[in-house]
């Protein structure tokens, strides 16, 4: 019985190698390829306004790296001992540890409980909320597709709270720090994706844009037979819509991610 993996190729390793500690058997099949924007001048550009924010939003840690990537060695920032005061927003707990990776001081870092239902945009507002305020900016930090634009139906989460920020009287910005694809899919991997379409194999899904990947990749694949769980309502719904039938949901933590599929096993 085999897990399918399908985040970008870096952590679709490490979660293959956590849920193998955890006495799963795990096999990684990226549905998304990540890399740098072409011009990072607009990144560039963000880090010398870095003060005008009362907050930066990072979707995810593919997020924080790729902005980081662009900082200069010696400007402090996200420190009690940088002169600019701009926070840290994280949607989860994988981001947050990124940020913390990057150097992120902990007392410059919101993100949501870790025993929130949901890690997710509007779990952030939760938290951030008190700090936006009339005539403040927000910067949210996102990937995009090769064209340099949010793929259909991608980021309602961070459409959501860039409009909960205008509502409270502030501008939201966003750059794009990173680019997304479709990974490259030959033989092998289109071999592995049909099998795990009938074969029990439970599909284990972090993105709304990996489903879709998957879809366009292999469009003739019936998935009515293959198995899910799916990290938020909204990727089990995308699940569904492509034609599995068995989706489970989870938390996105590990532990969650284990139990669910222990459960489901």
């Amino acid at each position: 019985m085999r897990v399918i993996v399908t985040r970008p190729l870096r952590e679709a390793q490490r979660w293959v190698q956590d849920l193998t500690a955890s006495g799963l058997q795990a096999q990684a099949l990226p549905l998304i390829k990540v890399g740098p924007v072409d011009d990072t001048t607009a990144v560039v550009q963000a880090w010398q306004r870095l003060a005008d924010y009362v907050g930066v939003m990072f979707v995810s840690g593919n997020a924080a790296e790729h902005f980081f990537a662009s900082k200069k060695p010696l400007a402090p920032v996200f420190t009690a001992q940088a002169a600019i005061k701009t926070r840290a927003w994280a949607t989860g707990p994988g981001t947050a540890r990124a940020l913390l990776r990057l150097g992120v001081a902990p007392d410059f870092l919101d993100a949501p409980s870790p025993d929130v239902a949901q890690f997710d945009s509007e779990a952030l507002w939760q938290v951030v909320a008190p700090q936006v305020q009339p005539g403040t900016r927000v910067l949210i930090v996102r990937g995009a597709d090769t064209l340099g634009s949010d793929p259909a139906g991608q980021g309602s989460g961070r459409e959501w709270f860039a409009k909960r920020v205008a509502q409270a009287g502030a501008q939201v910005d966003f750059v794009v720090a990173y680019q997304r694809c479709a990974p490259d899919f030959h033989a092998p991997e289109a071999a592995l994706a049909q099998a795990a379409a009938t074969d029990g194999s439970v599909w284990l899904f972090s993105s709304s844009e990996a489903v879709a990947n998957l879809q366009d990749l292999l469009p003739d694949q019936a998935w009515s037979g293959a198995r899910a769980l799916a990290t938020h309502p909204r990727i089990a719904a995308a699940a569904r819509k492509i034609g599995f039938l068995d989706v489970a949901e989870s938390r996105p933590t590990l532990s969650d991610v284990v139990a669910s599929l222990n459960s489901t096993l």
